[in-house]
């Protein structure tokens, strides 16, 4: 027999010994007279050396945690005894007379020693806290209104640990799936781990967890890791709530509240709030519903922010969570692949920028996949591409690739230039982390390139063919879709372009981009203000953003001069010459194509 079901066992017999004490008394004060004094003192002796076990039976924890009384715990124990007891309705019937057959306040002021008004109200633990409900209808009396224990409660004397049926609707378990994170490791890496030894920290000062959580960042998957680290050290059961769930009435949000306040008292739990994987559906109004639940309920809180928090009434510690950095990842995929795999583990971590739970999703495609050296390169290299494939919410449109080297007719500087645009991408993890330039830079890590020439000159083309030479996705941005009338719809727009790039399995195509880079033009009006804080928008993203960026236009000169300083690399297409037209032509036919004459 396990602990557990040693404990279920003997919690049984507790309640067996509670309620027969009950049943007893009860008999005394109907006046029943094959039942004694003597009866009902040793049914107690019974009880109490039931009550002897560790932990506490579920019963006797209750009374404690919610600081009830004597005679509020009897009260209680007649409303659950009534459930289990198919004897108590007689009894209260004989007591109370006129077909009372049901627990009432009057019941419990006339039976129990020490009653007490106070625990008629609505303020005190046995009504605030919802263990006990009240049938009233029409005028009858508060105290002659029969009780009954919620259901909650009843199942959790008997040991039960499910959550209350009417939580589960809003609130689900949140569950870390990570093969990286298991039973025998459960190492973050060292920027994700100070943040749990902080969290740990301000917990321990305050033992009775009245502080929320916000964590800030643009990762979900890294936030989730780290509250699951800490709930693990607590020992707490981590589950979530989309903040679009929440309901928008004050009393159901009381309801909530006070049932979800009630359940972290029964069981050790720890409570997710989602708000920013829910920002492509929410209002500003859920926000403020959000910070009003965590106002009116106390327990162990994360809150799942983007870059601003929740602004709340009470102490709350703000943290910024973010992805490992590139080291750490490196150390994830070393520690995943061998040492042998060193390179492999450079490559992939200096392209994309995964969270262990991407990396561990990624390691879980290819677990069963080839075995030799290409195999698992490729293997890897197509799972981080499922694992980053970007959601642009229709702002851009894949780019089938193609074209390869070979169907590229260039000149030799400009082809020798596109050369390195690859070859600095494919070797950037190498630079920034072994040769130690990460440390020395915190922006301008991404790669921006420009195509400047007529159309029908190959840009398109090149960008397919880095595209293809790199194993990467390519993405045309739609114009249409990202450009919007609406003042601050543009940035939006561009913002969820970027982020969504931001994991490093996409290449960003900007044709006509002179439409979108334009020159800012001198302020005349309240267009030309928006106009050109758009253009300003796009200068930040553009420095900030870590991933390869192509700019394509046939009209350079049309280009803000502060774009074409960012840019690392400028790449002019001439108009073929003969020559050049007729390589073209030599290479559009594939060799099955005839072409005699």
């Amino acid at each position: 027999m396990t602990k557990e079901q040693n404990w279920q066992e003997k919690n049984a017999q507790f309640l067996a010994a509670a309620i027969r004490w009950l049943r007893l008394f009860l008999s005394v004060k109907a006046e029943r007279d094959e039942i004694s004094l003597s009866d009902v003192e040793e049914a107690e002796r019974s009880m109490v050396e039931a009550e002897a076990i560790k932990p506490p039976p579920a019963f006797v924890s209750l009374t404690q945690d919610f600081s009830l009384s004597r005679f509020e715990a009897d009260l209680l124990l007649l409303c659950i005894g009534m459930e289990l007891d198919d004897e108590l309705p007689e009894l209260c019937g004989s007591i109370q007379g006129k077909k009372r057959d049901y627990p009432t306040f009057a019941l419990a002021f006339s039976v129990f020693p020490n009653p007490t008004w106070e625990s008629v109200s609505p303020d005190f633990p046995l009504r605030y806290w919802r263990l006990i409900e009240i049938h009233q209808s029409g005028f009858k009396p508060l105290i002659t209104c029969p009780l009954r224990a919620d259901e909650r409660i009843v199942n959790y004397c008997h040991g039960l640990r499910s959550l209350d049926d009417r939580l589960t609707s809003t609130i689900s378990p949140l569950v870390v799936q990570n093969p990286l994170l298991t039973e025998d490791n459960l190492a973050l890496p060292p920027s994700q781990n100070r943040a749990v030894e902080r969290i740990i920290s301000k917990f321990e000062a305050n033992s009775s967890f009245p502080l929320v959580i916000q964590l800030l960042g643009a990762d979900a998957a890294s936030k989730k890791e780290v509250c699951w680290q800490v709930c693990r050290r607590f020992g707490l059961k981590l589950w979530r709530l989309p903040v679009t769930l929440l309901p928008t009435q004050g009393a159901d949000l009381e309801t909530l509240a006070r049932l979800w306040e009630r359940e972290c008292r029964l069981q050790p739990l720890a409570l997710y709030v989602e708000v920013q994987s829910q920002e492509d559906y929410i209002a500003n109004e859920h926000k403020v519903t959000a910070a009003q639940f965590l106002d009116r309920s106390n327990g162990f809180f994360f809150v799942e922010v983007g870059d601003r928090p929740l602004s709340l009434e009470r102490e709350s510690l703000s943290l910024e969570i973010a992805k490992p950095n590139l080291g750490e990842q490196m150390a994830a995929w070393e520690g995943v692949l061998g040492g042998e795999n060193r390179e492999l583990a450079v490559q992939i971590a200096g392209q994309f920028n995964l969270s262990l739970n991407g990396i561990g999703k990624a390691v879980l495609e290819v677990a069963e996949e080839g075995n030799n050296q290409k195999d698992l390169r490729e293997n890897l290299w197509q799972a981080c591409l499922r694992v980053t494939r970007p959601d642009f919410h229709n702002l851009a449109k894949e780019i089938e690739v193609k074209a390869s080297w070979e169907n590229l007719v260039l000149p030799a500087e400009e082809t020798q230039l596109l050369h390195e645009i690859a070859n600095q991408v494919r070797q950037r993890g190498k630079v920034y982390q072994e040769w130690g330039f990460e440390r020395r830079l915190n922006r301008g890590m991404g790669i921006s390139a420009l195509f400047a020439g007529e159309s029908g000159t190959g840009k398109t083309m090149a960008a397919e063919v880095i595209a293809n030479d790199l194993g990467l996705s390519l993405y045309r941005i739609d114009l249409a879709t990202v450009v919007s009338k609406y003042i601050g719809e543009t940035e939006k727009h561009l913002r969820r372009l970027f982020d969504a790039a931001e994991d490093g399995g996409a290449i960003l195509f900007f044709d006509e981009a002179d439409a979108l880079f334009g020159k800012r033009s001198e302020v005349q009006d309240s267009h030309d203000r928006y106009a050109n804080i758009e253009i300003n928008y796009l200068l930040q993203r553009l420095e900030a953003y870590s991933g390869l960026a192509i700019l394509a236009t046939n009209m350079k000169t049309a280009l803000d001069k502060a774009f074409l300083r960012r840019l690392r690399f400028v790449v002019n297409f001439p108009f073929p010459g003969i020559k050049e037209r007729k390589a073209m032509w030599e290479r559009t036919f594939p060799g099955e194509t005839p072409r005699e004459g």
